[in-house]
């Protein structure tokens, strides 16, 4: 009995301490009591049972259980932080939701979508339509329409490589727009030039209004490419965040198979490229109409102080559960900084550079790593192959995207970020080997063409499962709340400037160089990406965007 007795009072010395500290609050000094005298009766039945040590084990362990549920829901947060480690802390000094949520965050995610189908739609029309386009407005004699890709000053260039400037202009106005009108404000603006230039483009009689029409269209893209990965990361619950946020690359893969689907037409009706065109303003409309009933970012409309209305869209996204928990994530996040939005100057301060970097350098790597390239080369790639149809070399690499990148949606929250992109970069590093030696080495002469195909398909499927979606949705997590939509405008600049460069001067260097040496300088590039990665980026998995400022902008 003695032993016993001991042995509960060593068992419980914990659940004892805290009962004696609570009986110090009024108000749980009459749960002290009964929870005391509890312990007292454990004992004495213990003594009048010769299995007493395990009766009272068992009674002990009930016990416990009302100790830590009185302790849990009742004590103040300052009397939780003298007794519970800082794990502890987390968990009960934040509300957990309770039940089914009642909100529904997927429509709104759809609707924002539209703009990432606009997205990849807007690049991927051009380049079914271009040859028809060309003869109808009598540009036709052109040397880039013969793969001189060099001669950026003739108009077909012109047609091509003009959204890749306006999109790049947009990325670096996006920011901008999002942080003064508010998400969903400048998704209904972002309509306005993505349906004008698509009717100028399906209207244009002269190459001029083309031009002019494409430019518009690249400068709402821009704009699609950073606005849907912000406001989709900032209205997805955490546990979920991955998954959706990926599926914005996924759009993107779509609305490109949607161009190539949208050109088949065109061998039997030549002025079919105008309807391809017109095609683009039937979901601009839709993003407009579908913005206008979309909740705003709970986050956003925090930071302007509009607590009402930000308890209100959480109730619509994520449900009245919920309400409580977010907001006090948002409260804790805030907590003693009343700081105005950051300046563009103040992305490059010693506080936020090095983070921002992270998210420019993604970009880069992404770009370097030859994605486009490998793209634009691939019809020669198939054609060595013996795949002489060019829908069909396209139609095998858009397919793999898609494939590889809806693969990466149902990893991205159980594999987390970091993993996903050091095993992209590193299954596009091998591909890249392989596509390089299969234009060297002798001995593989006989299996040239299939080992190019088997390595482009490789790449891009590499590509989709990590380097692809990962950065849009890292960057959203990884910036601060004051700096988040300029630091990702920025970034996405870097993305729209390098493949602008890509686009400029990949063949010219290919005629310099050889595909090969190429092929082998873009295998380099992805081993650095895994380098850098594993020692500079973060694993944001699980965590709210909160928690995550927190642990990277300690200052905040």
């Amino acid at each position: 009995m003695q032993a016993s007795t001991f042995s509960a009072k060593g068992s419980l010395g914990s659940d004892i301490g805290i009962i004696r500290a609570s009986s110090k609050f009024g108000q749980f000094s009459k749960r002290s009591s009964s929870v005391k005298n509890l312990f007292i009766t454990d004992r004495k039945s213990s003594c009048r049972s010769r299995f007493g040590s395990l009766v009272m084990g068992a009674e002990l362990a009930r016990a416990r259980a009302r100790v830590e549920s009185i302790s849990g829901s009742s004590a103040k947060p300052r009397f939780v932080k003298a007794q519970a480690s800082s794990e502890d802390l987390e968990a009960e000094s934040s509300p957990k939701p309770q039940g089914k949520s009642s909100g529904s965050v997927l429509p709104y995610v759809g609707v924002a979508c539209l703009g990432a189908i606009l997205f990849g739609y807007h690049l991927g029309v051009v380049n079914g339509a271009l040859e028809y386009l060309s003869k109808d407005l009598g540009i036709a004699e052109n040397a880039v329409l013969q793969g001189n890709f060099n001669n950026v000053t003739s108009w077909p260039g012109w047609v091509v490589s003009t959204s890749l400037a306006g999109a790049t202009l947009g990325s670096f106005t996006g920011g901008s727009l999002a942080d003064k009108f508010g998400r969903t404000r400048t998704f209904q603006l972002d309509a306005i030039p993505l349906a004008v230039g698509a009717f100028l483009c399906a209207t244009a009689q002269s190459v001029q209004t083309m031009i002019i029409g494409r430019l518009l269209a690249g400068i709402g893209i821009g704009i699609s490419s950073a606005l849907v990965p912000l406001y989709i990361s900032e209205i997805s619950p955490t546990e979920i965040r991955g998954a959706l946020g990926s599926v914005n690359q996924l759009f993107i893969c779509i609305g490109i198979l949607a161009a190539l689907v949208a050109g088949l037409p065109l061998a039997g009706n030549p002025l079919w490229w105008r309807t391809m065109f017109g095609i683009a303003m039937v979901p601009s409309i839709l993003l407009a109409l579908g913005m206008g009933i979309s909740p705003e970012s709970p986050r956003w409309l925090f930071q302007q102080g509009k607590t009402a209305e930000a308890e209100r869209a959480i109730k619509t996204l994520w449900g009245k559960e919920r309400v409580a928990e977010v907001m006090h994530d948002l409260r804790t996040g805030s907590q003693g900084s009343t700081e105005p939005e950051a300046g563009w100057f103040d992305l490059f301060s010693s506080r936020y550079w090095k983070v921002v970097s992270v998210g420019a350098a993604l970009f880069l790597f992404q770009q370097l790593a030859g994605i486009n390239a490998v793209v634009y080369y691939s019809t020669s790639v198939f054609r060595s192959a013996g795949i002489a149809s060019d829908v069909a070399a396209s139609a095998l690499v858009g397919a793999s995207n898609v494939f590889g990148t809806a693969i990466a949606s149902s990893l991205m929250d159980k594999q987390g970020r970091k993993s996903l992109l050091i095993t992209s970069f590193s299954g596009m590093a091998a591909s890249m080997l392989l596509l390089s030696l299969s234009f060297t080495w002798k001995v593989l002469a006989p299996y040239s063409g299939n080992l190019a195909v088997i390595g482009t398909v490789l790449y891009v499927l590499s590509f989709s499962l990590g380097a692809g979606p990962v950065p849009a949705l890292l960057l959203p997590e990884i910036f601060a709340s004051r700096i988040r939509a300029k630091a990702v405008a920025l970034s996405l600049g870097m993305h729209w400037v390098s493949n602008f460069v890509i686009g400029l001067y990949f063949l010219s260097v290919v005629n310099k160089f050889g595909i090969s040496s190429v092929y082998l300088g873009f295998s380099m590039v992805c081993i650095l990406a895994v380098l850098y990665i594993a020692a500079n980026v973060v694993e944001t998995k699980g965590r709210s965007l909160e928690e995550i400022e927190r642990a990277l902008n300690p200052a905040v």
